[in-house]
């Protein structure tokens, strides 16, 4: 490597530093949960921990942890191949099965993560004679998965529905054989949700197919955490559901796609981080399958989620704070600017609360914000704790008056 790209390197790191938008890692030196230990706080009782995608507080529950402990003991660490080869345990087709079970599916199929499903979804079902049309503010993973494939592309303003049927028109004027129309569930930099009703109508209109990536609706809302179709009860007219394990449901690692069993069938013989990726550990499977037990029989995690949302989100308003309108347990502070959400975070780091700054480019230029985020593993007393943090580190950044 020579000097001159190294100093073109460092020059791009400087300027990412010098324009505030340097992301920077705290080392958690306990499990994940509503308050940890990290790295540079020195408090017994840790920090409040409002950045997680932890929503049902499972991520260290121990009865996933003794499914992690009995699948290694019976079915070993790792897998040491890909799935076809010879990767493919009972475990995974029992989480398979269970995951298509809970969402009501015929079949899923298992990723290393959900950015590998997304990944790898578009380009064996969809060609050049097909297109899809994909909103504005889709994550990354599916932005990135569009562009593998080689569907003509189509974009949407974020929920727009006016805007959607014109592209929904103009790709059926193009020639397209098959539409996809692609969306977030939950756009997780907002905390909206995806207006389902109206898209699946529009999908029923133009006899285009729905995908849905729903990694931050899964176990979260809708009958039993069954997500965003059952949050607006139009499951019949979502074809394609992809989410984690890496969130709600143990947040751990792992992704999955459901759908139609001919649909799964062929993404198992072509999807490329499916046939070239380590099968997922047995531990991990295993705790997969417990924590859909366990958010299928057991309401009052969500229950608990939901009392912490409104309760943090009154308090967070009542406080003055700028907030984007939701139900959903991600709760946006709107700042603005990419240094004082760092300086907020830091202010609030020092009063014992870990919430991260979001910025450009995980965020628009000028849309900088704390991302807050509820979880069933917080008390009411953490929240109160939280919120006179808020206040604290408000007046002392400038946030607040």
């Amino acid at each position: 490597m020579t000097d001159q790209y190294l100093a073109h390197v460092a020059n791009e790191l400087e300027q990412i530093k010098s324009s505030g938008l340097w992301k920077a890692e705290r080392q958690m030196l306990s499990p994940q949960s509503g308050k940890v230990q990290v790295e540079g706080n020195n408090s017994s009782a840790g920090v409040i921990n409002l950045c997680a995608n932890n929503y049902l507080g499972l991520a260290n529950d121990p009865r996933l942890i003794a499914a992690v402990k009995q699948a290694m003991d019976s079915h070993g660490y790792g897998m040491a191949s890909v799935r076809f080869i010879c990767g493919t345990q009972d475990l995974h087709r029992k989480l398979e099965q269970s995951i298509a079970a809970y969402l009501g599916k015929d079949d899923s199929i298992l990723f290393a993560s959900c950015f590998d499903a997304n990944g790898g979804l578009f380009e064996p079902l969809l060609s050049d004679q097909d297109a899809i049309v994909s909103d504005s503010l889709n994550h990354a993973s599916i932005i990135d998965g569009i562009r593998l494939c080689k569907a003509k592309r189509y974009r949407y303003q974020n929920s727009d529905m006016t805007d959607l049927e014109s592209q929904l028109k103009q790709a059926r004027n193009d020639g397209a054989r098959f539409i996809m129309i692609a969306t977030d569930g939950v756009f997780s930099m907002d905390g909206y949700l995806a207006n389902l009703p109206d898209i699946t109508a529009l999908a029923k209109k133009y006899e285009a197919l729905v995908m849905v990536d729903d990694c931050h609706a899964t176990g979260v809302i809708g009958k039993g955490g069954r997500g965003t179709a059952s949050h607006f009860r139009v499951d019949d007219g979502v074809d394609v559901i992809t989410g984690t394990l890496g969130k709600a449901l143990g947040g751990a690692i792992g992704g999955f796609i459901a759908g139609a069993a001919p649909l799964i069938d062929l993404l198992r013989q072509r999807a490329r981080p499916y046939l070239f990726s380590n099968a997922l550990p047995p531990g991990v499977v295993a705790a997969g399958i417990e924590a859909i037990r366990l958010t299928e029989s057991d309401n009052s995690m969500r229950q608990q989620l939901n009392d912490n949302t409104a309760f943090w989100r009154q308090g967070l308003s009542a406080l003055g704070y700028e907030l984007l309108q939701g139900e959903h347990p991600i709760i946006p502070v709107m700042l603005g600017d990419a240094k004082l959400a760092q300086s907020m975070s830091q202010h609030l780091f020092e009063q014992g609360v870990y919430a991260s700054g979001f910025f450009y480019p995980v965020v628009p230029q000028g849309k900088a914000r704390i991302r807050t985020q509820m979880s069933a593993a917080h008390s009411r007393q953490d929240l109160e704790r939280a919120l006179d943090a808020f206040e604290k580190a408000g007046k002392l950044s400038g946030a607040l008056a």
